[in-house]
């Protein structure tokens, strides 16, 4: 089922959060905020409106680690429900698209719960000091002119980098429902 999600709460105090990797590596969001904030993604590996953005995700999170943004991505399915998004099928996920950022196992879907997370993907781009700033869509691809694609979310990322402030109109991210339990 397709879904948009809400627009941006701007300044809402992002809760923080420790996920493991795959391996079992934990990140803390509050140690990835760093000088020029955040992007947390909500992917899985199954979605294919996931799948058709990893590439480019992949790509634009490279730029932004680049310019010092900090990139991490959720998975907060339920992967009993959708065994595609265990966390051995994640590890292949990232390797097949080059993430370079960590891609984290939200097993109990509390921090897609706290975060308001509705589908995959679902992209938030948090300040410096954690507050909300971006709510929306990688690019605007596929929608009017196919061939003409605008960088949304790095053109976010950027104005909070530099400013702390996103920008005031944002598309609201669309996909696949969450599979919660």
């Amino acid at each position: 089922m397709l879904l948009d999600t809400p627009i941006c709460d701007f300044g809402w105090q992002a809760p923080d959060f420790t996920l493991p990797d795959p391996d079992g590596m934990s990140y803390t969001l509050s140690e990835q905020l760093g000088d020029k904030g955040v992007l947390i993604a909500f992917i899985c590996n199954h979605c294919p409106y996931v799948q058709a953005i990893a590439d480019r995700l992949a790509d634009d999170a490279r730029a932004l680690q680049a310019e010092g943004v900090g990139v991490l991505a959720v998975m907060s399915n339920d992967a009993t429900q959708v065994p595609l998004d265990s966390p051995a099928n994640m590890k292949r996920f990232a390797a097949e698209h080059g993430f370079s950022f960590p891609y984290l196992v939200d097993a109990t879907q509390q921090v897609g719960r706290a975060y308001g997370a509705v589908c995959t993907p679902d992209f938030f781009g948090l300040n410096k000091d954690g507050e909300l700033q971006y709510r929306g869509r990688l690019d605007d691809a596929g929608r009017g002119n196919p061939t003409k694609r605008t960088r949304e979310l790095v053109d976010a990322m950027r104005l909070i980098a530099a400013t702390g402030r996103g920008p005031r109109e944002q598309t609201p991210s669309m996909g696949c429902s969450i599979k919660w339990r």
